[in-house]
């Protein structure tokens, strides 16, 4: 199985151990994982600003540097679904079919694909696990609490063959983070509000880690913990399953 790993901009700059989780990863399970070097952002930023004409140079680019494999793998649920719903230019229409088929979120990669049931790895910590938005209500990583159905979580599904790891129960399990991409720029002070509400329900359960599936809305909390003086920690699921010591 050839996967190629799609590693967003912002972890490249300033989580690349994230990138190394995964990459680390995909390999313990078999896939032989190969890193496209020419790769860079994907677009979404323009395309979520309203300016997804200025983001075609990024899909042709993507589309160049992904073509060919069997499976494209981002450890990060906002930048997977803009490849999934919005690569398109005027050229390689094939190509490009096949990406967003074949382009996973590394959790729903690891359950539909992999069919993963054993995760050799221990974290002995009490974890507040983060649903995002994007990969909750885009992806369909877990389920929504306002519908009437049954619920589910692949990453919560992972993250329970952990051995030592203690999941705590939040008050409001699938908040929005306020993170939102430009959302947090164009509307900072709400942005910031609601960070701190997402924050406060990890934080009255005891979690000394928050975890999630994508880096931007950790990264967003993080910024919040670090201005409270918090011990409280954010670390990427990709690292917990790949066996991080802590």
């Amino acid at each position: 199985m050839r996967v190629a790993l799609f590693i967003p901009c912002y972890v490249d700059q300033f989580y690349p151990n994230v990138a190394i989780a995964t990459l680390e990863l995909l390999e313990k399970h078999g896939c032989t994982v190969t890193y496209p070097l020419k790769q860079t952002c994907c677009g979404q930023p323009m395309a979520n600003s309203g300016y997804e004409h200025e983001a075609e140079g990024c899909s042709q680019l993507f589309t160049e540097n992904f073509a060919g494999f069997d499976y494209v793998v981002c450890p990060s649920g906002s930048c997977t679904l803009h490849i999934k719903h919005h690569l398109h230019t005027e050229k390689n229409a094939p190509e490009e079919a096949h990406i967003r088929k074949t382009v996973y979120e590394l959790c729903e990669f690891m359950v539909d694909v992999l069919k993963v049931t054993d995760i050799k790895a221990s974290f002995p910590h009490k974890v507040g696990m983060h649903q995002s938005c994007h990969g909750q209500r885009g992806l369909h990583l877990s389920q929504m609490s306002e519908l009437n159905a049954e619920p589910f979580s692949k990453p919560g599904s992972l993250l329970s063959m952990v051995k030592d790891v203690e999941l705590i129960q939040l008050d409001r399990i699938d908040e929005c983070c306020g993170f939102g991409g430009t959302f947090c720029v164009a509307e900072e002070a709400v942005s910031g509000k609601m960070g701190k509400d997402r924050v406060a329900d990890h934080l009255r359960h005891e979690a000394e880690y928050i975890t999630g599936a994508d880096m931007s809305c950790l990264m967003h909390m993080e910024g919040i913990l670090k201005r409270q003086n918090s011990k409280t920690k954010i670390i990427h699921i990709a690292e917990i399953l790949n066996g991080i010591n802590n």
